[in-house]
């Protein structure tokens, strides 16, 4: 804890010093630094150590860490030196350790992101490396040759020295450009175990040295780009865009090293590099394209003219959005395989829906193909409820389910949830690109089944009431038999009695009497016509049987075609009365020879037909019994169909949904 305190310590000095001197330019000193391009500086020179202190005081012991946070004292210490020493010394500080600000960068690509070498023969490239770094310095310090550029004017401070004159006497001058290339080499070496560790990486590990090869790489990139600018736009980019940019990469592989570290969000990584290559690539097309058109129109109208600039400006601008998705798409396309290929699938299960050619619920289906994964289901959420169904409409337990499990959300509002291979977690590019692209068809299947499962219980709702319909006619149906009907029984049978019983000479009341009883006759005869309205009894032994007493008891010859099969009480009551209406109908209005009545039942559905060979032209009107066919078996959730041309008869085909 002791070196982890002093190097904190030396981390708050060297930060507070930079800010303070840097931004003040205290004592006079020359100002190296824009006041605009302080900020980059002050990131690049304190990130590395600030993500190394973050990550030494959570993992004492994390190697990485303390490359971070020590990598970079050799440039915050030097800083202040500037504003002490003569201008010469400074100039010679500057020539000898920049190249340190990539010291640590190469330090972290040999053990990232475990903190091992990736074998023990890597010991040599570190020895061989720290060697190089060692000697440039030594050397780069030693260096008595003149300064260049603006800084001619300055005298090396070396010039004179016995030390370095007799280096270059010697002609040791030549182990310069030794060293060089050794820091050349471990640069390579470094990017050569990036590339090794993510070819040989699986799963967290892989995610890990991907956000630092992230990083690593824009350091070429950000060179080529500004290169390519500075030719098209000027050498004033070196100045204001070159070097912001390679500080920023500094900035860049810190934050990368400490997301890596600390697993924070892993999984973007796939979607920063996709993007990171699309914006790249899209700029050196425009550049290019700039480029060309600055100097197609500059041969025609002449170099240096502000139409030149204002139509490749104006041709960059109207091509930017095609050409990005021109480009995003052959990223896609080449880097993210799986991705692109499920995001079509996708696509065209909609266009296949729009053509109505398929239903929206079989998006999970396309869902799973697309992720691979064939067990994945897609459950649709239900906020009246608020639980989850498949696309069937069933309730789905998921405290039994032991897949991984991936809400879905539109427009901040949960839709669905995924059930899927655990493995899927370790691709969420692939997982976030699938589900956001059916993110539409997914909302429109669960309002489908919201939508059915409504109507099915509104469905259900009608049925229930009309069984208590039913069964509410069966009651009086009882109660008519067993109550009214059977105390007027009773009541001709003691008239009976009584007219029996008179004495000799009351013959006179025995007409009377017979008139009476016949009235109760009639009475009963008219009870059980109501009766038989309500329900007919012989019903309780089926359809066939119920058809079979209509058909003897109609006054034209009916041929009866009935299943013998049971189907719900309420359902033969309907199609017994349909059958009864429709005979009504035939005989009082079409004038037929004969009747047909069929009765069979076919995939879970009653069919009815009863047909005559009438005068027909029978139409349904409001109010007639017809009207009042449709409606009862409408009430049971089925059909009803009338043909009847003119001069042909008539058939009236039903159909009502049963159960056993």
């Amino acid at each position: 804890m002791r070196g982890l305190r002093i190097a904190a310590w030396a981390v708050a000095v060297s930060a507070y010093v930079v800010i303070v001197l840097g931004a003040f330019d205290v004592g006079g000193a020359r100002g190296w630094i824009p006041l605009a391009l302080f900020p980059f500086v002050a990131l690049a020179f304190l990130a590395p150590p600030t993500v190394g202190l973050l990550i030494a005081l959570r993992q004492p012991r994390n190697e990485i860490a303390w490359i971070m946070l020590l990598g970079p004292l050799p440039i915050l210490v030097t800083i202040p030196l500037a504003f002490v020493l003569s201008e010469g010394w400074t100039l010679q500080i500057d020539r000898a350790n920049w190249p340190f600000l990539y010291a640590w960068p190469i330090a972290v690509a040999y053990v990232f992101p475990n903190g091992h070498l990736l074998s023990p023969r890597w010991r040599w490239v570190v020895g061989v490396a720290v060697t190089c770094w060692v000697g440039f310095l030594t050397v780069a310090m030693l260096d008595p040759e003149p300064f260049y550029g603006d800084d001619a004017s300055v005298p090396n401070p070396l010039a004179d020295n016995a030390v370095a004159g007799w280096i270059e006497d010697v002609g040791f001058s030549w182990i310069w450009v030794v060293f060089w290339l050794g820091i050349l080499g471990s640069l390579f070496a470094g990017a050569f175990a990036i590339v090794r560790r993510l070819r040989r990486s699986t799963g967290i590990e892989r995610l890990q040295t991907m956000w630092l090869a992230w990083a690593a790489a824009l350091i070429p990139i950000g060179l080529l780009m500004c290169g390519a600018s500075s030719w098209v736009l000027g050498d004033s980019v070196i100045d204001w865009v070159l070097f912001p940019f390679l500080l920023a990469t500094q900035v860049a592989v810190a934050v990368s090293v400490g997301i890596a570290v600390a697993r924070y969000r892993l999984y973007d990584i796939e979607r920063i590099v996709n993007r990171t290559v699309v914006y790249a690539a899209l700029t050196f097309v425009l550049l290019g394209a700039y480029a060309g058109i600055t100097v197609g129109f500059g041969v025609v109208v002449g170099s240096g003219s502000a139409w030149v600039t204002a139509v490749a400006t104006l041709a960059v601008a109207l091509a930017f959005r095609p050409l990005r998705a021109r480009i995003q798409d052959l990223v896609d396309r080449r880097y993210r395989r799986a991705r692109y290929e499920g995001e079509r699938r996708v696509r065209t299960f909609e266009d296949e829906v729009r053509d109505g050619r398929r239903a929206p619920e079989e998006i999970g289906a396309v869902v799973a193909e697309a992720l691979g994964d064939p067990l994945a289901e897609l459950l649709f959420w239900l906020p009246e409820t608020e639980a989850y169904a498949d696309a069937s409409g069933e309730i789905v337990d998921l405290l039994t389910d032991a897949r991984a499990q991936t809400e879905i959300h539109r427009d901040d509002a949960r839709t669905a949830l995924l059930l899927h291979d655990p493995a899927l977690l370790e691709r969420r590019d692939l997982l976030n690109g699938i589900l956001g692209a059916a993110a539409l068809s997914i909302e429109m299947a669960r309002l489908r089944v919201e939508v059915r499962l409504q109507l099915a219980e509104v469905e259900a709702s009608r049925t229930r009431i009309v069984e208590a319909g039913y069964e509410e006619r069966r009651r009086l149906e009882r109660d008519l038999h067993d109550g009214a009907q059977q105390r007027l029984v009773s009541l001709g049978v003691q008239l009976r009695r009584m007219q029996m019983t008179l004495p000799r000479g009351t013959e006179v009341l025995s007409p009377a009497f017979d008139g009476i009883v016949d009235e109760v006759g009639a009475a009963i005869r008219d009870l059980r016509q109501i009766a038989s309205g309500v329900r007919p009894a012989r019903l309780d032994d089926g359809l066939s049987a119920a058809l079979r007493d209509l058909a003897r008891s109609a006054p034209v010859p009916v041929h009866v075609d009935a299943t013998g099969d049971r189907v719900a009480a309420s359902v033969e009551a309907a199609a017994y009365f349909v059958a009864c209406e429709a005979l009504t109908n035939a005989v009082k209005h079409g004038s037929p020879s004969k009747v047909a009545v069929r009765a069979v039942r076919e995939n879970g559905t009653l069919l009815v037909s009863i047909s005559d060979d009438g005068v027909g032209g029978a139409v349904v009107r409001r109010g007639s019994g017809l009207a009042g066919l449709r409606d009862r078996v409408v009430a049971h959730g089925g059909t009803l169909e009338i043909v009847s041309p003119h001069g042909g008869g008539t058939r009236i085909e039903v159909t009502i949904p049963c159960e056993s």
